[in-house]
């Protein structure tokens, strides 16, 4: 039988579509490559500090308001501090930012760790503790993801700030779930020598991240005028609130952070109380959706060039938000657990895109303090812990949770109707980057 190799094509379009998974491209930068794993053990010591302390309060205390407190207190810093850390973002060198904030981190981490195994922690330690952690986040938040456009530049951004959420989103499926073993294999004090050890790896992975010379990254050019931080904090709220696109990425931001992340803290206690489970399965249920998140990272990572970001972002939004419906509702744990595995894959979308859609369309000496009032925005989380926490005393978890998701998906849809930026084509910024400030080198190994 003979072939027609006229038909059948040109090979080059096989390797076209080969090339056109480019997952990893991220990864030929050199500082890219210390700055993943440098953030997930990062993000993991944070997903892991969490769990334990809430699980401690709970043992303590046994009281779903004073449980939603641990993430009351963690999340709290973000609403007062996030717009300071956006402008430290934009005058600061934010490696040498990031350098300080974790390692005052490990401090209070080492402060923990020793109040418990001298059994001297009560319920306030875990809440003041859990508060220098979120002072950290909210600092260095800004500049976590500022960072990334100043090492691998605007066209790999996208990638880039995928794999980033990929590193988070593993933490946060691989923390709550290494957490909830070793409190059932040892306990927490000593799940805490662990957390010690990830802050310590975090801290000489990030002293090996190098900026171009060209662009420290928040440093003011030689010769700028120098201003005040309030006047930097207002220049930022007045460029964010006349700008379509980022008003209607925080508006979502602030919806999903108070009627949909709050359902976090719930999640143990519904174990408990509802489906009946043990510490393993609380910490496997606690880090499922983090699953689910990676595997949205993932598909986003491999996506190339990606043209509607605003649309991943509502639509990923949504899927969240119903998924935690159906949580509320569920009563069995198999089913809740595949539950929590679609809301974290439509999390995916929300979470990457929430900060890579401010970056993209802002002007580069506004990119910190625009994210630092996605900060701003997120820092909402806490008001809708003392919500979600407060309603659970009233009523249940389960019901306070599910009045979250009707309210949630109530104001999505008017984002949705009345707010039309988010659902165009590929995002632009809303002027050329300025020459004194180049938005970083492009795409290399380094």
């Amino acid at each position: 039988m003979l072939i027609n190799y006229k038909k059948l094509g040109p090979p080059k379009r096989t390797i076209g579509r080969v090339r056109t998974l480019r997952t990893f491209d991220a990864f030929h930068n050199r500082s890219f490559r210390f700055l993943w794993p440098a953030n997930f053990f990062s993000y993991i010591s944070r997903w892991m500090q969490m769990t334990m302390l809430v699980w401690y309060v709970l043992e303590l205390t046994g009281s779903a308001f004073q449980v939603a407190l641990v993430g009351f207190f963690g999340m709290a810093p973000m609403l007062l501090l996030g717009m300071v850390g956006g402008a430290f973002a934009d005058r600061f060198d934010r490696r040498r930012l990031l350098l300080g904030v974790q390692f005052t981190n490990f401090v209070g981490a080492v402060a923990t760790t020793a109040l418990l195994l001298t059994g001297m922690l009560e319920v306030w330690h875990a809440y003041a503790l859990i508060s220098i952690s979120g002072v950290g986040w909210a600092l260095d938040s800004p500049s976590r993801r500022s960072i990334i456009l100043n090492l691998v530049g605007r066209a790999a951004v996208t990638n880039a700030v995928a794999l980033d959420s990929m590193a988070m989103h593993s933490s946060r499926m691989a923390g709550p779930a290494l957490a909830g073993l070793l409190i059932s294999l040892v306990d927490v004090p000593r799940g805490f020598v662990v957390i010690l050890v990830f802050y310590v790896l975090s801290l000489s992975l990030m002293w090996l991240v190098r900026l171009a010379p060209e662009q420290p990254g928040g440093v003011q050019p030689r010769g700028a005028p120098a201003q005040s931080m309030l006047r930097n904090l207002l220049e930022g709220l007045q460029y964010v609130r006349g700008h379509r696109t980022i008003v209607a990425t925080i508006l979502v931001t602030i919806i999903m952070n108070l009627f949909v992340f709050s359902y976090m803290q719930m999640v143990p206690v519904i174990a408990v109380e509802v489906l009946r489970v043990g510490p393993e399965l609380v910490g496997l249920l606690m880090g499922v959706d983090g699953f689910g998140s990676l595997m949205g990272s993932v598909l986003i990572a491999s996506s190339g060039n990606l043209r509607h970001h605003g649309r991943v972002y509502l639509a990923g939004s949504t899927i969240a938000i119903v998924a935690l419906l159906l949580f509320s509702l569920s009563r069995s744990y198999a089913l809740s657990f595949g539950i929590l595995l679609v809301l974290g894959l439509g999390g995916a979308g929300f979470g990457t895109m929430q900060s890579l859609i401010v970056m993209l369309v802002c002007r580069e000496r506004m990119r910190g303090r625009a994210l630092g009032v996605v900060s701003l925005a997120i820092g909402t989380g806490p008001l809708g812990l003392l919500m979600t926490g407060a309603v659970a005393d009233w009523l249940t978890p389960s019901m306070a949770v599910g009045l979250n998701a009707v309210a949630g998906l109530a104001f999505m849809a008017l984002v949705v109707v009345f707010m039309p930026s988010l659902r165009r084509e590929t995002l632009q910024p809303d002027e050329p980057q300025e020459p004194s400030q180049p938005a970083g080198p492009t795409l290399r190994p380094a």
